[in-house]
């Protein structure tokens, strides 16, 4: 009985210690992916200087490219594993912070004061400074109040953005309004997906549903988590398959 339990504990740190050594290297890859990444700074059309990164082969132009705004009150490192991701299938991603967002280390340091009512301004601007880097088409992932600011700027940049993604994204947040009119005007292809657990957001990403004009889809996941949680909670395998799925058919690396 002994040797009987000696071999299955023997069994059970041998899969411990290669579950550890999978972790470890895929912590190493990631730190390699975000070390390559490179530091960027841009201002809003207020003034207000912005931290960012930028994910993405520099010496290899992406016709494509992906901003990722994130919820409230994280920061971009939030988004840092996908932009990661998506930098790899041969996009050039740019995650950054909204004003007055500060955490420093890789994660950066934003200017100004944080007001939630300025994040579209602040998201214009992380489109606006993409696009300088050359690429030509665009896409836009938003969680929470980034999903807000994702459809205002929708809204107002018209065919210039190709694809939106929102996570949890509210009606109106600090000042932020996202309102039938907005929704109604966009014409980038629009994806709403939201937990069922998650307060009024499932109701809400329905509402934009039908607001919206074609394409569009939303789709209500067994999950209580908010914005960017839903990215590592029960679900996150099905979200980043509707993200990588809605990118691969809306917003192809090649046209």
């Amino acid at each position: 009985m002994r040797a009987v339990r000696h071999r299955i504990v023997v069994a059970a740190l041998a899969a411990a210690i290669t579950v550890t050594a999978a972790c470890s290297a895929a912590e190493q890859r990631s730190s390699a992916a975000l070390g390559a990444s490179e530091e960027v700074a841009f201002s809003t059309s207020d003034g207000v200087r912005l931290a960012g990164r930028v994910f993405g082969d520099p010496a290899a132009p992406a016709p494509a490219g992906i901003v990722l705004a994130h919820m409230l009150p994280s920061d971009q490192s939030s988004w840092f594993d996908d932009a990661i991701r998506y930098a790899g299938a041969g996009y050039l991603v740019l995650t950054f912070n909204l004003r007055g967002y500060c955490p420093g280390g890789d994660a950066g340091c934003s200017e100004g004061v944080k007001a939630p009512e300025a994040a579209g301004v602040d998201l214009a601007a992380a489109v606006a400074y993409i696009r300088s880097r050359g690429v030509q088409r665009v896409g836009v992932l938003g969680a929470s109040i980034g999903g807000t600011a994702a459809l205002v700027v929708a809204a107002s940049e018209g065919q210039g953005v190709d694809a939106i993604i929102t996570l949890s994204a509210p009606a109106a947040v600090g000042g932020l309004l996202a309102g039938p009119d907005t929704v109604a005007r966009i014409t980038a292809a629009k994806l709403f997906l939201a937990g069922i657990g998650d307060g009024s957001a499932a109701a809400t990403a329905e509402a934009f549903y039908n607001q919206a004009g074609q394409p569009k889809r939303f789709e209500i996941l067994s999950s209580d988590d908010h914005g960017t949680d839903m990215l590592t909670g029960s679900a996150s395998g099905r979200v980043r398959d509707l993200m990588d799925l809605w990118l691969l058919t809306h917003l192809p690396v090649a046209p």
